[in-house]
């Protein structure tokens, strides 16, 4: 049986992984969901990186470090941290060694991208920022309302800071996971992306950015290795029985 350690994104919680860990945890799996200190001024990625190595302590089996959006760049440096048999990556900011999350937006190009699909959807892409329309456009609506009854998490600036200081990826297995309907980082833009910065194709799910909270199930099927209808692409999980400690 393996550790999943489930890292938010920005400006959210554990909550939001509140329908995967029961459902991980259901089939035999340890699951940790964490709270990032996002909202304090003097954490950043690194000490983010610092924090769950830490809580993770002498966790059993294989681990599994599972990152939503902003936090890959957390992921990737508990990578570095202590031996991780795995990274799963879902809609993310796939990082680039020596980009902060600040230069990733301008780096990748993502306001055409975003644009872009926005005109091919038919949607406005001069229209105001809606939350509910860019993130919950395919949450169940009682989901929907639990969350923005949740206590929002404050986005401090320094969660955009420092640069990721490598010189290349960890050495771990790398899957990527991809929300087909994702309208702050559309498919091709994501795809492209992972091909680019990982060497991986994504694993297409049928879901917006938020994949844990629209489709928990079959992101844990694909979290697992099971092949599920509706889902494409990717590779096996990597498993291994590498000891804890640091690297």
């Amino acid at each position: 049986m393996s550790t999943f350690v489930l890292l938010p994104g920005a400006g959210s919680d554990s909550w939001y992984w509140h329908r995967v860990v029961p459902m991980l945890e259901g089939r035999g799996h340890d699951a940790l969901a964490v709270d990032l200190p996002y909202a304090d001024d003097n954490e950043n990625q690194d000490s983010y990186a610092d924090f769950v190595v830490a809580a993770l302590g002498d966790a059993p089996g294989p681990l599994v470090v599972v990152a939503q959006s902003m936090s890959a760049f957390t992921a990737v440096r508990i990578a570095e941290r202590c031996a991780v048999d795995e990274l799963v990556l879902v809609a993310p900011m796939i990082p680039a060694p020596g980009e902060s999350p600040a230069q990733w937006w301008g780096d990748v190009g993502h306001e055409d991208a975003q644009r872009e699909q926005a005109v091919a959807d038919g949607r406005d892409p001069d229209a105001p920022l809606d939350i509910r329309e860019l993130f919950f456009h395919d949450i169940p609506d009682a989901v929907t309302e639990e969350a923005f009854a949740h206590e929002e998490t404050r986005l401090s600036d320094a969660a955009f800071e420092p640069a990721w200081d490598a010189e290349r990826w960890p050495d771990v297995p790398v899957r990527v996971v991809a929300g087909r309907r994702d309208r702050l980082f559309p498919l091709p833009f994501l795809t492209a992306l992972s091909r680019a910065r990982t060497g991986v194709e994504p694993v297409v799910v049928d879901s917006g950015h938020l994949v844990a909270l629209a489709r928990p199930s079959e992101l844990v099927d694909i979290l697992l290795g099971v092949q599920t209808h509706g889902v494409s692409g990717g590779a096996p999980p990597g498993r291994g029985d590498a000891p804890r400690g640091p690297r």
